[in-house]
């Protein structure tokens, strides 16, 4: 894995039917160290806390490779990193070996995963496609959230490596898959696995439970 880019983005209204609305979905590349902390990144804000922040949900992360089929899939070969409202974009960040609970360190920072990401349709608007959320949700490529084990600075030269492997080993693709493919091979014992570790995010343990 290579962090590729770092992306924040302060809160801006647009016009969505008819209303105005606040979001920090449009997030930059920027240069320069910046500070994780467990709270955030620094000069980034999330503007709907319910389904974007909290103690699970700190950063996004998303991987550069994901660009390349959306580019093709959107008509959209300019599209820049920090498109889908990632902090960080790190090359072969990958949901179908990583897991739910394992741990990764870039820079001074050790971040530990917790949850797919869920879109809601805020991408949409970044990306000018209503039915972005859907075609999210089936190409099944989702990006991961972290919560902040230990704050720090990182730069776009940080080191970035895998500290922790979780034993249980639950991909964050295939819970993602269990979850909303209802023709999933043994969805409910993956989702019965899931609710059993610690690290899971509270929103996704909720859904499971409601689920099962």
């Amino acid at each position: 894995m290579k962090l590729r880019s770092i992306n924040v983005s302060l809160p801006v209204e647009v016009e969505y039917k008819g209303k105005l609305i606040s979001t920090g979905i449009f997030k930059k590349p920027i240069d320069g160290p910046i500070y994780i902390s467990p709270q955030g990144l620094s000069n980034d804000e999330q503007v709907d806390l319910k389904n974007h922040g909290g103690e699970h949900k700190v950063v996004y992360a998303f991987s550069a490779h994901h660009y390349d089929f959306w580019r093709n899939e959107l008509n959209q070969p300019d599209l820049a990193f920090g498109q889908f409202g990632e902090n960080l974009t790190i090359a072969d960040l990958d949901e179908t070996s990583l897991c739910i609970g394992d741990q990764i360190q870039i820079g001074e920072c050790i971040l530990e995963i917790t949850q797919p990401r869920v879109p809601c349709y805020k991408l949409g608007i970044a990306l000018g496609r209503e039915d972005m959320p859907k075609l999210f949700v089936q190409h099944g490529a989702t990006g991961i959230y972290f919560r902040v084990l230990q704050a720090g600075n990182i730069d776009i030269n940080s080191q970035t490596s895998i500290l922790f492997r979780h034993p249980k080993q639950l991909t964050v693709h295939t819970l993602f898959n269990a979850y909303f493919d209802k023709d999933y091979l043994d969805s409910n014992k993956i989702m019965a696995l899931a609710e059993t570790i610690p690290q899971l995010s509270n929103e996704w343990r909720n859904k499971i439970l409601t689920r099962l």
